[in-house]
């Protein structure tokens, strides 16, 4: 083991980011450029602190008894943890050699697919998914990139018969509609691989961190989505044979 991952911060005891308790590394670095992002100081990919997975496992381990009584375990957030699959790698390999549930939550925007991809997922039990936008134009105003790889991704893991939890975020405006939601149940509708979707309302809890840096939070005055709207678009997944909760 000796690749540093550039780590924004950690969290032992969270509880939304897959199933159980779990410790959660958030990775520095990401690409995408959402606008409802709620970790905006994590986009530098030269920010952060360099950190070994001895570091961590340290850290980790002391934690454990909480993790196996929830089931839970280990996931690598970000930012974007795909940025830093080699250090991920090493980091799932350690806690799967201690019996260690591990969890990717990623957006699936993988610029290449390398052998490190592959090694990654192999250590990897649960890949949480997000998922932006089906139709590429509305993805790019709302992420400012094409969702073409991250589709691909979640092609792949279907292939691959890798468990998958898809992660939607409705955002008043650009995917509460009932159109977004409708292409994308029928894209995840024949993919054996994935177990559910987790629909997120939008929120603008991150807003401060926009302001602290001096940048405007475009999504100003936009409020969450209300509970009619997201029973709406859930009973749309559900008819699609899809297991969706929010």
């Amino acid at each position: 083991m000796g690749v540093k991952g550039r780590v924004h911060s950690w969290e032992t005891c969270g509880t939304v980011d897959g199933p159980g308790i779990r410790f959660i590394v958030f990775l520095q670095g990401c690409l995408m450029r959402c606008l409802y992002c709620h970790n905006r100081d994590t986009w530098d990919l030269e920010g952060g602190k360099e950190v070994s997975v001895e570091e961590i496992m340290a850290q980790l381990t002391s934690y454990r008894h909480f993790f196996e009584a929830s089931g839970g375990g280990i996931t690598a957030s970000g930012g974007e943890a795909a940025l830093q699959l080699e250090f991920v790698n090493e980091l799932f390999a350690a806690c799967k050699a201690e019996g260690i549930h591990t969890c990717l939550d990623t957006n699936g925007l993988i610029r290449k697919h390398t052998q490190v991809v592959d090694d990654a997922l192999a250590v990897t039990d649960l890949v949480l998914l997000d998922i932006k936008q089906m139709n590429d134009d509305v993805h790019q105003n709302l992420v400012g990139v094409s969702n073409k790889r991250p589709l691909q991704f979640a092609e792949y893991l279907n292939r691959i018969g890798k468990k998958t939890w898809i992660r939607y975020v409705v955002v008043p405006g650009y995917t509460d509609d009932d159109a977004s939601a409708e292409q994308l149940a029928d894209f995840l509708a024949p993919m054996d691989n994935v177990e559910k979707v987790e629909m997120l309302p939008y929120h603008e809890l991150g807003k401060h961190k926009w302001e602290a840096i001096g940048e405007t939070y475009q999504l100003d005055g936009v409020s969450p989505p209300p509970k009619e709207t997201m029973e709406r678009l859930k009973q749309i997944f559900i008819s699609r044979g899809l297991n969706a909760s929010y």
